[in-house]
């Protein structure tokens, strides 16, 4: 396995595996590798011929509030557990390989990410559109592949793909979590021992959503609201949002019924973690 920090050698490779007739699966990340990240590569691993894997922490998808500085990083694990799973390739460009200083292209999107996460972090979607935009015409891959964790911005990618006529299969590939249920999330290092035992109340919320339904309710407000009341048990949790929204426009929806996603973004402390049930 290799790890480049240029374009040019990204492209270099890629240009000699599709000469010799092999195809590419790509698994784009921030870095700080967990065993979600673990399962699109070995699902990249599986279904293609070569696997690359982006590591960069795109500043233009944080807030100026936010944790790009202080967000983990560890190359070296990273890559022992890339190789361990079959990849290829590493792609860690700094942020100049990336964008240059008059950079001024980038790439927006409406409707999908006007709610949930992108109504309480307005550039962060700007930012991934772009940086998946690029990466995507650096990589040129077949398939590329997200995790559900993330289920607005996998149905955005998807999104951009089919309006700019993309050559790429996306595939979204289930949550993973913790024994206790917890969603692996590279944030969850940032919490304390009482509030990681605190965050369980998102899987548990989620679990209460899917009985909800499960027992035969069709009101989404009634969901969300009971949703709602579950987390504030908890004295260290604080909603950002809890919304039931149709799972391919982001729009907020009333009736139970697939397509559908009903998603949160909550605080443990300082720490905003997600999750969400995805119906159909």
């Amino acid at each position: 396995m290799k790890v480049v920090t240029t374009v040019k050698e990204v492209r270099d490779y890629v240009k000699q595996w599709k000469k010799n007739g092999e195809t590419v699966g790509f698994v784009p990340t921030m870095g700080y590798l967990h065993e979600g990240h673990g399962s699109l590569i070995t699902a990249a691993r599986n279904n293609n011929d070569r696997v690359v894997v982006s590591i960069f922490v795109n500043p233009m998808q944080f807030g100026p509030t936010e944790d790009l500085e202080s967000y983990p990083r560890d190359l070296e694990k990273d890559s022992k557990y890339c190789e361990s799973l079959g990849a290829d390739l590493i792609f860690h460009p700094e942020p100049s390989e990336m964008y240059h200083d008059d950079f001024s292209t980038y790439v927006d999107m409406s409707v999908l990410t006007e709610e949930l996460c992108g109504l309480s972090r307005p550039v962060h979607f700007r930012g991934v559109c772009t940086v998946v935009n690029k990466l995507f015409n650096i990589v040129q891959p077949d398939r590329a592949y997200f995790g559900e964790k993330d289920a607005q911005q996998l149905a955005i990618i998807k999104h951009m793909v089919q309006d700019l006529n993309m050559d790429i299969e996306v595939i979204g590939c289930p949550i993973v979590r913790e024994e206790d249920g917890l969603a692996k999330s590279s944030r969850n290092t940032y919490l304390s021992l009482e509030e990681r035992k605190a965050a369980l109340i998102l899987s548990q919320t989620v679990e209460l959503c899917k009985k909800l339904i499960a027992d035969g309710e069709t009101d989404a407000d009634v969901v969300v609201s009971k949703m709602k009341e579950n987390i504030e048990k908890e004295p260290l949790a604080k909603i950002d949002y809890v919304k039931a929204v149709n799972g391919l426009t982001m729009q907020q929806q009333k009736e139970i019924k697939a397509p559908m996603l009903i998603a949160m973004a909550v605080y443990i402390g300082k720490t905003r973690l997600i999750d969400n049930y995805i119906l159909g």
